[in-house]
């Protein structure tokens, strides 16, 4: 048989068996070519109502999504994209539910984020020539095209919604419905002016919610321990006696620069405490190879000093700092209340107080130094003992002339730095380290900030927080 034949029987037996082989057919190409069938497929969508027309259809009961809404301060990123896609998975499988779904989209048009994007597009001359009220129609017409740049990519993400009727906090009346709500607040006493600690943006030179913080896991702090000389026991106990005048409580922090507005050092009245003898073990006492963990000068050149320290700490301290902590003597931190001690820089005497829970052994010494003015829980035990509110920074996160020889310094940098010097030039620190940890920024400037006792508007949830727990039960 030639090769040609062969090929040509070959051929024919290719066809033999094609009537017995019963394969799926579809008229779905085979690729998707998505650039060109998802905007038909949303035009589709949109022309013919559908969103509207399935959840006016369904029978079952309404459903009904309120959008937290984004910034109108510039175009959508993956976060957006992950907020609104999720959304509308819950919207759709509510459909298929058959609940009449009810989605309104909005966007938030006020506030500083905007106002910085309107700047940001401004050269100094018009930033010169911006009266206030330019500054917000120009910011409010930037707002409404960006409410329409977002708009668009939502609808290309594929998100269903009412987009013809969104919700805009510019709107006359939504403005007027908020002046409402505020106003009854007023009326009802929700509303006040007081001072509290609050986290505040030197970059941003204003005070900042917790949603508007981003975490930096990679900040650097400058770790202090330091010393504050102890001059009188508590009234009536002779439980320090032996050891003072050269007694000294050991503190520790990582914001040096709160220092200055040092009110009191506060226990945990169920922490047990120890007096220890200091030894040194090496001339180096903890200073690292590298040069990062520096010891204070008072280190190199002392006799018969005595720290207190949390008992369960005392190992812990040796090995970092050193030295050797022999234990002369134990006790609560409830029978330290009131003892005195001087400020290590302006001399003031101030109080030892008890703390809450929040003063533990998981890191530090045991000791916690509080400054009411810069810190929650600092202001809640200093409310408690009735103790000085300082906070010597301006807005800037500068000291001010409050802080004496350190006005002008800013408290993040050159500030910070100083106080440690000031501390180590009078040997009242024991060792300065770096310190990693998680340290909350501005969300917009993406800088480090402060927390700081400043007079602020309050709205308080006491008058209606029952009610308001209640409502959460009718939301599912």
């Amino acid at each position: 048989m030639s090769a040609k034949k062969a090929s040509q029987d070959l051929k024919k037996e290719d066809g033999m068996y094609k009537h017995t082989v019963d394969l799926p057919k579809t008229a779905f190409g085979l690729r998707a070519n998505s650039v060109i069938r998802e905007p038909e497929l949303q035009k589709l969508w949109e022309e013919n109502l559908i969103f509207k027309r399935i959840s006016e259809r369904n029978t079952g009961g309404a459903f009904v999504l309120h959008d937290g809404p984004p910034y109108a301060n510039g175009d959508l990123h993956i976060g957006h994209a992950l907020n609104k896609i999720l959304k509308d998975f819950i919207n759709r499988y509510k459909l298929l539910q058959n609940h009449k779904v009810k989605y309104v989209p909005g966007w938030d048009c006020h506030g500083q984020p905007i106002e910085l994007k309107v700047l940001q597009s401004l050269d100094d001359d018009a930033r010169r020539e911006l009266t206030p009220q330019k500054l917000r129609t120009v910011a409010a017409k930037f707002a409404k095209s960006t409410v329409q740049n977002q708009m668009a990519s939502f609808k290309r993400y594929g998100v269903w919604a009412d987009w013809d009727h969104p919700y805009l906090t510019l709107d006359p009346e939504y403005e007027a419905a908020q002046i409402e709500v505020f106003g009854q607040m007023v009326i009802h006493g929700h509303i006040y002016r007081g001072r509290k600690p609050v986290h505040w943006s030197p970059s941003s030179r204003t005070a900042l919610s917790e949603a508007e913080l981003e975490h930096n896991e990679e900040h650097v702090s400058k770790s202090l321990y330091a010393i504050f000389k102890l001059v009188r026991a508590p009234p009536g106990s002779d439980l320090l006696k032996e050891f003072i005048p050269n007694l000294y409580l050991a503190i520790w922090t990582t914001t040096p620069w709160t220092i200055p507005a040092n009110a009191a050092v506060a226990l945990n009245s169920k922490l047990q405490y120890a007096i220890v003898e200091v030894q040194p073990v090496s001339v180096d006492n903890a200073i690292s190879s590298d040069g990062a963990k520096i010891a204070g000068k008072l280190l190199k050149g002392f006799e018969n000093m005595f720290l207190i320290v949390a008992l369960d700490l005392v190992s812990t301290l040796e090995a970092k700092w050193n030295l050797k902590l022999v234990v002369k003597k134990t006790f609560m931190g409830l029978d330290l209340e009131n003892s005195r001690y001087t400020h290590p820089i302006d001399n003031r005497e101030c109080p030892v107080v008890l703390g809450d829970d929040y003063i533990t052994t998981e890191s530090g010494t045991g000791l916690v130094h509080t400054a009411p003015g810069h810190g929650q829980d600092d202001h809640k035990t200093g409310r408690k003992y009735g103790l000085p509110i300082l906070s010597p920074v301006d807005d800037g996160g500068k000291f001010t002339e409050e802080a004496g020889q350190f006005s002008g310094l800013d408290v993040l940098g050159d500030g910070n730095i100083a106080v440690i010097q000031y501390l180590d030039e009078h040997h009242s620190m024991i060792m300065v380290e770096p310190y990693k940890h998680k340290y909350p920024y501005d969300w917009r400037t993406k800088k480090p900030t402060i927390v700081r006792d400043t007079e602020q508007w309050f709205a308080s949830v006491e008058g209606f927080r029952e009610a308001a727990m209640d409502a959460i039960k009718g939301v599912n």
